[in-house]
């Protein structure tokens, strides 16, 4: 079939993207979807920092691709072997799992080996491409290539939601609420009961705030942000504190959160973590970025610093979780999330890049 999408054609573009357009909607062939697989039509689409690593070059990925991994959609057609029904709303998450190999054994802790490798490639999880344009190959991004009304995915890159979620809600849950949430629940364990820090306030970090308030019961959440506007919101959604980097002034907290990906923010974030306590590091900062810091605090204070990917996740396990928490009026996603037509979408990695915005949603 021919499907509009929004196309990549070249690495490293530079801003304004309004300007000079790297996204372009493009007619482009979508195979069927083969065993295993899952044709699904595209309800909403989040934009994530993620998509715009791949067009500034930070994050090289073969072109050209269909980008895009951040969405809700319902199947349209199912593959041979596939427990998904034609009708029913699915949400895309960005790392399939193959559920074989050591790290997928893991429980989440490692990023599955063939999905990384398939992920980078730009194919699906079984080396499938199912995307061309004038008669040659067109990559897939992270498994879904959800900027489009249409895309081919692996079924073990869908978890399956509840018709009662709207899409723009669905949407966020499978990437900046899986990783955020994931990042407090899984990587730091947290309980409700522990001071939390959120460094870096975009989609991510506010998603990481909400799941903080929704299950908190005694601690304390400090939002840190050099944004004033994104602070103003925490304060909204239920931080008890809010601050600048530079007013950080000595609060602390026994669980921080580094959502920004850069590396002065992680020695904010560093900062920010009490004595005897965890920080998880969440944000992909460019590659080669350093930060600095001193040993002896992490010594002499007792402090561990983890890494998490995906928030450490199991997406068929923590989604249900954070589809019952927005059930219960609990995780409010949909007060983080701007709709806006795909033919927008340069116009909102402009706004994406400035830090204007938490989530952006686009809408075929």
């Amino acid at each position: 079939m021919l499907i509009q999408a929004a196309v990549l054609e070249q690495r490293e573009n530079q801003r304004p993207y309004a300007e000079h357009r790297p996204l372009a909607l493009r007619e482009v062939q979508l195979d069927g979807p083969g065993p295993g697989e899952v044709l699904v039509r595209i309800t909403a689409a989040g934009l994530c920092h993620s998509d715009l690593s791949v067009i500034d070059g930070n994050r090289p990925r073969p072109v050209p691709m269909v980008l895009g991994h951040e969405s809700a959609g319902i199947v349209e057609q199912a593959g041979e072997g596939v427990d998904l029904a034609v009708g029913q709303q699915v949400i895309s998450v960005f790392l399939p799992r193959c559920e074989h190999c050591a790290a997928c054994a893991t429980g989440g802790k490692l990023p599955c080996t063939a999905g990384t490798e398939a992920n980078t490639a730009g194919t699906l999880l079984t080396g499938a491409r199912r995307l061309a344009m004038g008669g040659s190959p067109v990559h897939h991004h992270l498994g879904v290539s959800a900027f489009a009304d249409y895309a081919v995915m692996d079924a073990r890159s869908l978890v399956p939601v509840g018709q009662d979620v709207p899409g723009e809600v669905a949407a966020v849950l499978g990437c900046a609420v899986l990783t955020g949430g994931g990042a407090l629940r899984n990587a730091a364990r947290a309980s409700g009961a522990e001071d939390v820090a959120i460094v870096g306030l975009g989609g991510v970090g506010m998603a990481a705030l909400l799941v903080a308030v929704g299950q908190r019961t005694t601690g304390k959440i400090l939002a840190i942000d050099a944004n004033g506007d994104k602070l103003a919101t925490a304060l909204e959604l239920g931080a008890d504190e809010a601050c600048t980097p530079q007013d950080l002034a000595g609060r602390s907290a026994q669980i921080v959160i580094e959502a920004a990906g850069h590396p002065r923010a992680f020695e904010t974030a560093l900062a920010a973590t009490g004595v005897g306590g965890t920080l998880v590091t969440v944000g992909l900062p460019a590659p080669g970025a350093v930060s600095s810091i001193e040993p002896l605090a992490l010594t002499a204070g007792a402090r561990t610093i983890i890494g998490s990917y995906m928030g450490s996740a199991l997406p068929a396990k923590d989604i249900p979780y954070y589809e019952e928490l927005w059930r219960a009026g609990r995780l409010p996603v949909e007060k983080l999330v701007r709709t806006r037509p795909m033919a927008q979408i340069n116009e909102a990695l402009d706004e994406l890049a400035e830090g204007r915005s938490v989530r952006q949603v686009l809408l075929p």
